[in-house]
């Protein structure tokens, strides 16, 4: 600026002699070109310098930036009810988030069958969802052996793409429960993933056509059941037993609080021989009196949906279930004029509140993965309104804060189910060591059909629940 300043005034000044002596005759050519000429040269002078500036800038700025280092993250998901698709979005917006990395999924319905061969040889996904509770018990066998990495940093971290942590994003309560801290030390372990509200699904055009009122407590369900018997519809059915599980959890905590329900699930000694208990036991039991006929022949994993197809052909009145069930029947015939309802378990104890177990999936990363630092980075991105979005729109949805914004139809109406004054309930069995030819939930949930057969009564249902308790106990760890 200040170069351009004094070129512009001897200029001014050339120009003001020129002017005066051109008044007199020749000089004036003289005077202006040396002016031209010094002008021209300095704005040549200026010009590399400015360039070189440049150039050494950007250099600058190149080294400033660090190489892409180029990446593969294995992540291996459980292709559940919602389909596989939502992956394949959720991994290309993470890789356009994430420059260098490449996600390699491994998706199926039986994932456990796909990654275990894999995993005994010492080739591990970097990231894994796959929930507790189911047949092959993957995640919990790595959980008793020590086999996974806590993820309590990744609460600290902030969600990529936001200014939010992790921990600040999540629903609270899914933070402070076994089902994310197995092991009762207050380290999370199992991220939580997909969450259902789980409680009783029934056909609510029926009750509009029959005039009946929905049961809030276990006399007025006993109530419903002899009146709809009357008509030929049965009170109840359940897809399989493993259904139970969150049945009985809801009816655990309804009848004794969330003290009695931790013990329960921490294995205190002679808890499931309390009174309580046996309150819940003998529900169970009653409640089989009321079971349709052909339940218990279909309550396995080729025949389960015959099960929730009665609630639609209104041969059953209410199926236990999680907010999937909509969307596995979707294609599934039905009587004219059904319309889906939902609510929570009734209360056990006169006076009290109805209780919705809440279901939710984890996502782990194994202690042995490779590509760790990157693993929490993609567990930490599941919690980012981007991700939560496109499972959305797969019914899939996040346990985070304002999900609800996208939500619409059928799911508004059971992710309403706490607002409408349910308890809810979350939590599982503490992690133990392994107990050979013992699993809790065989023994609790997988009697029900032998119950409702009346192939076992409730005292030798109730004494060998306390048995495994009383050997998982010894075994906690």
């Amino acid at each position: 600026m200040k170069l351009k300043k004094v070129i512009s005034a001897v200029l001014a000044l050339t120009m003001t002699a020129s002017v005066m002596t051109g008044c007199g005759g020749s000089g004036s050519n003289t005077a202006q070109t040396p002016a031209a000429d010094n002008t021209s040269d300095s704005a040549q002078q200026e010009a590399p310098k400015e360039e070189e500036k440049q150039e050494e800038t950007k250099t600058e700025a190149e080294a400033e930036t660090p190489a892409v280092e180029e990446q593969v993250l294995k992540v291996a998901a459980f292709e559940g009810g919602y389909g596989a698709e939502m992956w394949s979005e959720v991994a290309a917006a993470f890789e356009a988030s994430h420059p260098g990395v490449t996600v390699e999924l491994t998706i199926d319905k039986k994932l456990e069958d796909v990654i275990s061969p894999s995993m005994k040889a010492g080739d591990y996904p970097d990231v894994v969802h796959l929930a507790t509770g189911r047949e092959a018990a993957l995640t919990e066998t790595l959980t008793k052996e020590n086999a996974l990495l806590p993820l309590t940093d990744v609460l600290e971290m902030t969600v990529p793409g936001e200014d939010v942590k992790v921990k600040d994003k999540i629903v609270p309560g899914f933070l402070d429960t076994l089902a994310t801290n197995p092991y009762g030390d207050g380290v999370t372990y199992y991220a939580p993933m997909f969450y259902s509200p789980c409680g009783l699904f029934y056909n609510a055009g029926l009750f509009k056509e029959k005039g009946w009122d929905v049961p809030t407590t276990w006399e007025e369900m006993w109530a419903l059941g002899d009146q709809a018997a009357a008509e030929g519809i049965a009170l109840f059915t359940y897809p399989t037993t493993g259904y139970f599980d969150a049945f009985t959890y809801a009816t655990l905590s309804s009848a004794g609080g969330s003290d009695f329900f931790n013990s329960c699930m921490t294995y205190e000694d002679g808890i499931w021989e309390s009174e309580n208990a046996t309150k819940v036991f003998e529900l169970v039991a009653k409640l089989g009196e009321y079971t349709e006929a052909t339940t218990v022949a279909n309550a396995n994993n080729d025949n389960f949906t015959k099960n929730q197809q009665l609630i639609l052909d209104n041969k059953a009145i209410f199926c236990p279930n999680g907010t999937w069930l909509p969307g596995e029947m979707a294609d599934a015939p039905r009587a004219d004029g059904f319309e889906w309802g939902f609510m929570a378990i009734p209360a056990v104890n006169d006076g009290g509140a109805g209780c919705s177990f809440c279901w939710f999936e984890q996502m782990w990363i194994p202690a042995a993965a490779e590509n760790q630092d990157m693993a929490k980075e993609f567990v930490a991105y599941m919690y980012s309104d981007e991700a939560a979005q496109i499972f959305a729109k797969a019914a899939a949805i996040q346990p985070i804060t304002g999900v609800s914004d996208y939500l619409e139809g059928d799911n508004k109406l059971f992710y309403s189910i706490y607002d409408n004054g349910a308890t809810a309930v979350m939590g599982g069995f503490a992690a133990t060591a392994p107990v050979e030819g013992v699993n809790m939930l065989d023994v609790l949930c997988g009697t029900v059909n032998s119950i409702v057969s009346g192939d076992k009564t409730v005292e030798e249902w109730q004494a060998a629940v306390e048995d495994a308790s009383d050997k998982l106990r010894e075994a906690m760890e």
